[in-house]
């Protein structure tokens, strides 16, 4: 079960996978990346995901990094991997050439990082910390910090850490207590971090920790709180990793999953102070910080889409070899002939497919520069696509039978790793409010209403084709009317202060799968016209009808069941008294 194919490095698959990945481009206004390019670039991300990250996913997840005298010691092979990165040039890929960047569209930054999200996800973490690491300080920080650190951080020769939980303050950050004092043209950090991923290892000779921390004379709660960059080591006159700063993992946790990425806890200034260099200005830390962290709820999104990836793949393969059935004539068949397997299979991949259209999309939306359609869909594809991953991971242990619930045949670390993205960089609950609340009611629903719009002249264009898709798109319209119904529905009950909050799951999962049947619709009519044309793989574009078709029929409906548990209200969640629980 060790042999590892991603669809992304399949040149007809690039050039195919909706909404297309040129047409994605030219969208955004990018018609300098053409498919043949993207399907290079993807092909050999393919190789470095499936000749090296690919082994080391189990080897990852077996032996764990271990904290030592020098610090945290990753595990065996990740060094290498993490070379062969840097070398290929990966971690340039979407920053600013003016870094040392290749400046590429966030779009194919995407497609690249899904490859090595799948491969491996544990690893994966740690370039994905950085690339949001380069967000921040390419918006925030001042000329010296860009480049102190941005070239290296660019690179790939230094890492990124974001430091935000503390053991008293998790979701709620205006408890966060670690301090930060001035001393010269610098701050002396103090405090304690906890949950920081890739907080320390040996893979680079230098790390930077993006740092909360609070002045001795900031205002109470999230006004007053700071970011600073903390290097591992101070640099030089020559820029060059130097002294040691006072910042050290003192623990690693015990995880359930993702064992190959060492978390941390972090402590800062135990002998005196670390060094810290304020990013921006005082008191507006989290602004600051929620750069990196909306870059990170995009990609942290995307690694939902990517272990479910994996946990197809993986399921796939067992099916087809899995033989159980037995036909009148006493041959035997394999599983992936039982209907039910076929069932939960379609479901994978079709919801696969959803995930990396909606994924594709909003990554395109970056490009395009349109800030408020981007600020909808993310929440919605951290929360959502995350969510998703629960079921098609499990389904995946499923397709297993017993042998899923053996580790030794490696479904089970797919459901595993999966649990945790439901939880870290915000989680579903919060993804939730923060699409009911910042992303709807503030607006009065506008943002919302402009993607109802679009959708809206999408699915009669859908509805067209009839056929084999009639069912199919009445689940559209059906479902299109679900989601314009919930936003009225949240609008007008906004007096209720218990309502947002109670809809708010079933508000966004709505609009998930929503937002996942729309993109759907429009692959099928992409495909169904290059058929027509004679364009195109007629293998892979047949398939990509029937995976469209499955998931409005199959999965839309879900829509119904979402909008009725929104529009049920606050009365039954809030009706035992606490001490009734």
């Amino acid at each position: 079960m060790s042999d590892y194919k991603h669809p992304l490095t399949d040149a007809e698959f690039v050039l195919n996978e909706l909404v297309e990945f040129d047409q994605l481009c030219a969208d955004a206004g990018l018609e300098d990346i053409n498919s043949e390019l993207a399907s290079v670039i993807l092909t050999e991300a393919g190789k470095l995901g499936s000749g090296m990250l690919a082994p080391l996913n189990r080897t990852g997840d077996l032996h764990h990094p271990v904290l030592g005298d020098s610090g945290v010691q990753q595990t065996e092979g990740f060094t290498e991997a993490y070379q062969e990165y840097v070398e290929g040039g990966w971690a340039t890929l979407t920053a600013a050439e003016e870094f040392g960047g290749q400046n590429l569209p966030n779009v194919l930054g995407t497609a690249v990082n899904e490859v090595w999200q799948t491969a491996n996800l544990s690893f994966a973490l740690c370039p994905l910390l950085s690339q949001g690491a380069i967000e921040s300080i390419s918006h925030h920080g001042s000329d010296e910090l860009k480049q102190n650190f941005l070239p290296k951080l660019v690179s790939g020769e230094w890492t990124g850490t974001m430091n935000l939980t503390e053991s008293d303050a998790g979701t709620d950050l205006a408890a966060v207590k670690t301090k930060a004092v001035p001393n010269g043209d610098h701050y002396l950090i103090t405090g304690q971090k906890i949950f920081i991923t890739w907080g320390d290892h040996q893979m680079t000779d230098n790390i930077v920790h993006l740092v909360l921390a609070r002045l001795p004379d900031a205002p109470a709660g999230v006004k007053g709180i700071s970011l600073f960059i903390v290097p591992k080591f101070l640099l030089d006159e020559n820029g060059n990793p130097g002294q040691r700063n006072d910042a050290y993992a003192v623990s690693l946790e015990h995880k359930l999953g993702i064992h190959g990425s060492p978390t941390c806890v972090m402590s800062f200034g135990d002998n005196g102070g670390a060094v810290g260099y304020l990013v921006g200005e005082e008191n507006k830390g989290l602004a600051y910080m929620f750069t990196m962290m909306n870059h990170a709820r995009q990609g942290v999104g995307l690694q939902g889409l990517a272990v479910s990836e994996a946990a197809y793949q993986h399921a796939l393969q067992y099916a087809k070899d899995r033989i159980q059935g037995t036909n009148k004539d006493g041959s035997r068949y394999p599983i992936i002939r039982f209907p039910d397997v076929r069932r939960m299979l379609m479901t994978m991949k079709s919801g696969a497919e959803a995930m990396r259209a909606f994924c594709l999309v909003a990554a395109a939306e970056a490009d395009r520069g349109n800030a408020a359609r981007i600020e909808l869909l993310t929440p919605i594809v951290k929360g959502w696509v995350t969510e998703f991953a629960q079921e098609l991971t499990y389904l995946g242990v499923q397709i297993h039978g017993g042998m899923g619930f053996i580790e030794e045949t490696g479904a089970a670390q797919f459901y595993r790793d999966a649990r945790i993205l439901t939880i870290y960089e915000g989680t579903t609950g919060i993804q939730a409010l923060d699409l009911v609340g910042r992303k709807t009611l503030v607006n009065g629903g506008e943002s919302l209403q402009a993607l109802l719009d679009e959708m809206t002249a999408d699915i009669a264009q859908f509805e067209s084709l009839g056929g084999q898709f009639t069912l199919a798109a009445q689940q559209c319209r059906r479902s299109l009317d679900n989601g314009i119904a919930a936003r009225q529905w949240l609008l007008d009950s906004a007096a209720d202060k218990n309502a947002p909050g109670s809809a708010s799951v079933n508000f966004m999962m709505l609009f998930g799968f929503l937002c996942g049947g729309w993109l759907m619709a429009k692959s099928a009519m992409r495909a169904q016209a290059k058929l027509d044309a004679g364009e195109g793989n007629p293998e892979f574009l047949q398939a990509k009808l029937a995976t469209a078709r499955f998931f409005c029929e199959h999965m839309l409906p879900r829509t119904q069941s979402c909008l009725a548990s929104v529009m049920a209200g606050s009365d039954s969640i809030m009706q035992l008294d606490e001490e009734q629980f």
